[in-house]
């Protein structure tokens, strides 16, 4: 059952950017702002006392008030989500460099938006829904210049970790990332991360959709027509997370 509020921080240092993101979330009664601030020096305070479901994080946001350098995202990502496990970040930026974009991504950040991309800007309310619901999101520019091979066409490689994943997902397609991460004995971060990382290599947004195309090109076996019919789901124990 999805979550009654997507809880939201904001973490940016300009004040009328964050009421932009205010108005532009102000229809969406599912999201809910629980916090906006300026450094990320403040980010895990106000985590602790701020429950969040997603952190709309700006790759460049001063680390305090005292120290103007930008916050060492690479290196906090990665902890914030070991600390919190459940936590989606969605980085905005003004730049879309091709390395910065894919050391975000990998450090596990569950979409990246370009400030001037308006149209992403426009649907950020649906954005974070669609990230909180185990999606993914990246701007259409960022996510063609992410993946374009040397001779300038797109290129589709997926990683045996990730093909394992998808292949799995395919084989439990009820399966939360929790149960899947059981399977695989891997912590529950690395199945979100290899699933969102196939995810921005397959175009798609979603587990089903991942899964038609994966069977579509030949990843994975089965008929992509039944890629996305889910299984009887059996009556799960009252202790299952």
């Amino acid at each position: 059952m999805p979550k009654e509020k997507i809880r939201v921080t904001i973490v940016d240092d300009h004040q009328s950017i964050v009421d932009g993101y205010r108005f532009r979330l102000h229809n969406f009664p599912r999201v809910e702002v629980v916090a906006a601030i300026s450094y990320g020096e403040d980010i895990e305070p106000t985590l602790k006392s701020h429950p969040t479901d997603v952190l709309l994080l700006d790759v460049n946001v001063p680390t305090s008030a005292e120290n103007p350098n930008h916050y060492p995202v690479l290196h906090m990502v990665p902890s914030l989500l070991q600390q919190y496990p459940d936590i989606d970040i969605l980085m905005i930026s003004m730049h879309s460099e091709r390395s910065l974009v894919r050391a975000v991504m990998e450090a596990g950040a569950s979409g990246y938006i370009i400030k001037d991309d308006s149209q992403a800007i426009q649907e950020l309310g649906s954005i974070i829904l669609l990230v909180a619901s185990g999606g993914v999101y990246l701007s259409e520019r960022v996510r063609k210049n992410l993946f374009k091979s040397s001779e300038g066409d797109e290129e589709i490689v997926l990683s045996a970790r990730q093909r394992e994943i998808i292949s799995l997902s395919a084989a439990y397609p009820n399966n939360t990332t929790y149960e899947l991460a059981e399977k695989m004995r891997v912590a529950n971060s690395t199945v979100r991360n290899l699933l969102s990382g196939a995810y921005l290599k397959l175009g798609v947004n979603t587990r089903a959709a991942a899964i038609a195309k994966s069977r579509q090109m030949g990843i994975i076996s089965g008929d992509t027509a039944d890629a996305t019919l889910p299984i009887p789901k059996k009556k799960e124990k009252s202790n299952q997370p």
